[in-house]
């Protein structure tokens, strides 16, 4: 198991692609490339990300759709628009569907990187809340309740993370 965060990254350009990774796995991210939005759902679906790095405008599956599928499927991923098309009303509905933040390129480095650390501080705080609760209905079972219904109760808890 790693201790690096692992970061998906989904452009259709190739060139940008590959230089934004080796640049980002340089400063110790394990990253994961896809040049279509197929391919970063489909990586996504086979490993867990904690952040994902985004393309609005690609051919087939754009950006809008990735998030959407991302954002429903993996509860604790951060997604940060990184786009060269972006609008006022395109980062508007992106943060509606429940993207972190909204970049547009070129980028600096140290500003992306910044935003890298607020996205992940703030799935941490997503999950270790989520957590929290989970352990509070946890200790509330415990009192008073049966052998059995507490682990029922618990198979419910556990269902609720797949």
């Amino acid at each position: 198991m790693s201790d690096k965060i692992k970061l998906l990254i989904v452009d259709d350009e190739v060139q940008f692609l590959e230089s934004i990774a080796r640049r980002l796995e340089m400063r110790d991210f394990d990253v994961t490339k896809a040049s279509t939005g197929k391919e970063a759902v489909e990586a996504a679906r086979t490993d867990k990300f904690d952040l994902a790095l985004l393309d609005l405008k690609m051919p087939g599956m754009d950006g809008k759709q990735v998030l959407e599928i991302l954002k429903s499927e993996h509860k604790y991923l951060e997604v940060i628009i990184l786009t060269g098309h972006g609008s006022m009303d395109s980062a508007v509905e992106c943060t509606k569907l429940g993207a972190f933040s909204y970049l547009p390129k070129p980028y600096e480095l140290e500003n992306l990187l910044d935003i890298l650390k607020q996205a992940y501080e703030a799935r941490l705080k997503k999950k270790f809340e989520s957590d929290r609760s989970r352990m509070d209905k946890i200790l509330d079972m415990a009192t008073g309740s049966s052998a059995l219904s507490i682990l029922r109760e618990l198979r419910k808890l556990d269902n609720e993370e797949k």
